[in-house]
């Protein structure tokens, strides 16, 4: 059966619908409901960043808070300089799109009894980088390695 995720978005909320039920139903279809309408295929959406940021969560495991994703994508990345705001907005819009969760753990002495937040890859986050490395790997495929470019 074809289904496919799609978020729909007005002004003021967003909506999540499953179009297996309509599958008829066009993208132009549902724009004349002055609803904006965009297809969530994963591999399509994750950038590099992104996939940098989920990679990174997972590798930290129960140890993945905000301040430890931060280094160990500044320790990804050495060619820039990554600010803890890039960070903190791919991990709240991953979460966002369902990529990734997080729980507040209450906070120490040693951070003044501050909370914070962990955050843990789900299911779909998991699927979103197997079908970005696949296509990736399908894309190189047969090409030579380092690339030569010939002007």
């Amino acid at each position: 059966m074809w289904s496919r995720r799609v978020q729909c978005s007005s002004a003021s909320r967003r909506v999540v619908a499953d179009l297996g039920a309509v599958q008829g139903l066009s993208e132009m279809t549902l724009d004349t409901l002055r609803l904006h309408v965009y297809i969530v295929d994963m591999a399509e959406l994750l950038g590099t960043f992104e996939q940098v940021v989920l990679l990174s969560v997972l590798g930290l495991g129960h140890e993945a808070y905000g301040r430890s994703v931060l280094r160990q994508v500044q320790s990804a990345i050495r060619s820039r300089a990554i600010s803890a705001g890039a960070v903190y907005a791919t991990l709240d819009r991953l979460e966002n799109k369902g990529l990734l969760s997080s729980r507040l753990a209450a906070g120490g002495p040693a951070r003044g009894g501050r909370a914070r937040r962990y955050y843990q890859l789900t299911a779909s986050g998991a699927s979103a980088l197997t079908e970005a490395r696949t296509t990736l790997e399908n894309m190189w495929r047969g090409k030579r390695w380092p690339l030569e470019v010939f002007a």
